[in-house]
């Protein structure tokens, strides 16, 4: 890549690619649709996986939605201003952004829909991929945490294998912040403690523990 951290275009893109991506559309759509705080239910986070916890599937695909394409939108913004190179560092920044808000006091969501959106900027065929995967494992395990943690390791792997270097490497480092994010549901799927989909039951004290 061919940039200078220093430079005034590369502090644009990230500010672009962080002030995109630190806005917390589950928090603003479950506030807008009149339900309780999402941040004291369930796992307490602002992603759409915590919004379906609410019973508004409606909330919680629009949550998805939002997640993504602002990762999008950050992405597309700086590559149309400056090219490819810096569109690397928006897409990096608006990760950051969606994990840690400054409005939210720097906790925000785990990232994995803002992960697909950024794929979707790159390199479209690899979110593509990401979904097959997350189906796949879904349909196999009914574990929503698993299913994200195996397409995101999978999916610069195959970025790679396409030829994509430099999205293999930003995408290496983005997955390793997402299993980071998702330490607690790794301790849980090692316990046989995760929640499935589909299950109402619930973990939400465990997971508040954890």
């Amino acid at each position: 890549m061919n940039f200078s951290l220093a430079s005034p275009d590369t502090v644009i893109a990230l500010a672009i690619g962080y002030l995109l991506g630190s806005i917390p559309f589950g928090l603003i759509l479950t506030r807008l649709a009149g339900t309780q705080d999402i941040r004291t239910i369930g796992s307490g986070n602002i992603g759409a996986t915590n919004v379906l916890r609410t019973g508004r599937k409606g909330l919680a695909a629009a949550t998805l939605v939002c997640d993504a394409l602002k990762g999008t939108a950050a992405v597309l913004i700086v590559k149309w201003l400056y090219g490819g190179d810096l569109s690397y560092v928006a897409a990096f920044a608006a990760f950051i952004g969606h994990v840690f808000p400054v409005w939210l006091r720097f906790n925000g969501g785990k990232g994995v829909a803002t992960f697909i959106g950024l794929l979707i900027a790159l390199y479209w065929p690899a979110a593509v991929f990401f979904c097959a995967v997350w189906l796949v494992v879904a349909w196999l395990s009914r574990y929503s945490s698993l299913s994200a943690l195996v397409a995101s390791a999978a999916s610069p792997i195959l970025l790679y294998v396409m030829h994509q270097s430099v999205a293999a490497g930003v995408f290496l480092i983005l997955s390793l912040l997402l299993w980071f994010n998702h330490r607690a549901n790794i301790t849980r799927l090692m316990n046989g403690t995760e929640g499935k989909i589909g299950d109402k039951s619930g973990k939400t004290q465990t997971e508040r523990a954890t």
